[in-house]
């Protein structure tokens, strides 16, 4: 992928699922890339890759990754991937579980941000966020409602950004999956065993008939990061094996 060569990168959640996958491919095509988590220490080193242990949710953590990104001579792509998932009915929604969610849009506001201003005064670049088909389509299944509006507010950002930054020569787009088989369910379904087992039953729901891996949503980003979509802003991708098209 000689497209990516000598290009550098910011993967948000980028030590697992979409963000690892997306941050893995982009480091094969000869991109620097900065990866962005809680927990970078699980991701093996590399010479072109730099860890940001920084939680997103933590305005002073923001703050300090928002200095970093600031010295950097160059920024060509920002990649919004990390997420957290964990169904709940509508009435027994905490304060901390909607701040939980709520916390991670802010998060992403003003990291997306100062990326843009580094993208601006080099000459553009391009942003993809992972956003959700739960964003679009309640699933009785799995209540989510406050993660719908955390997913919501992204595809939202995704389409404002697109119209302000485009003079600004920066593509702003989003990807919007269903069920992925990532991490992200372990703790739903009490481990990842369990979460293997109960993801099966989930494999039915998409018209294709199996569930997304991190591989066929960054396989998307990849694209929409590239120049090969230089027409493409304000997309907002379904990426779900077909549940948005329609039902049987």
């Amino acid at each position: 992928m000689k497209e990516f060569e000598n290009k550098v990168a910011i993967v948000i959640g980028g030590t697992s699922g979409i963000g690892n996958a997306t941050a893995n491919a982009l480091l094969e095509g000869g991109s620097t890339v900065h990866i962005v988590g809680r927990n970078v220490n699980k991701v093996a080193d590399l010479p072109n890759l730099i860890k940001h242990s920084v939680n997103i949710s933590d305005t002073n953590e923001v703050n300090s990754l928002i200095s970093e990104i600031e010295s950097l001579e160059r920024l060509d792509y920002l990649v919004n991937a990390s997420g957290i998932f964990g169904p709940k009915p509508f009435l027994e929604h905490t304060v901390e579980d909607y701040n939980s969610y709520l916390d991670l849009n802010r998060g992403f506001f003003f990291i997306t941000q100062s990326a843009a201003k580094k993208m601006k005064d080099t000459n553009g670049g391009s942003i993809v966020n992972v956003g959700s088909m739960w964003a679009k389509q309640a699933v009785k299944a799995t209540p989510s409602s406050a993660y719908s509006m955390q997913k919501a507010g992204l595809h939202s950002l995704t389409q404002n950004l697109a119209m302000e930054l485009a003079d600004d020569n920066i593509r702003v787009n989003a990807v919007s999956p269903a069920v992925v088989n990532t991490p992200v369910y372990h703790g739903v379904f009490g481990g990842k065993e369990e979460a293997q087992k109960a993801l099966e039953g989930f494999n039915g729901f998409h018209p294709i008939g199996r569930n997304g891996s991190p591989a066929d949503i960054s396989n998307s980003i990849l694209f929409l990061l590239s120049e090969k979509a230089s027409w493409v802003t304000g997309a907002i991708w379904d990426t779900d094996g077909g549940v948005m098209a329609g039902r049987s």
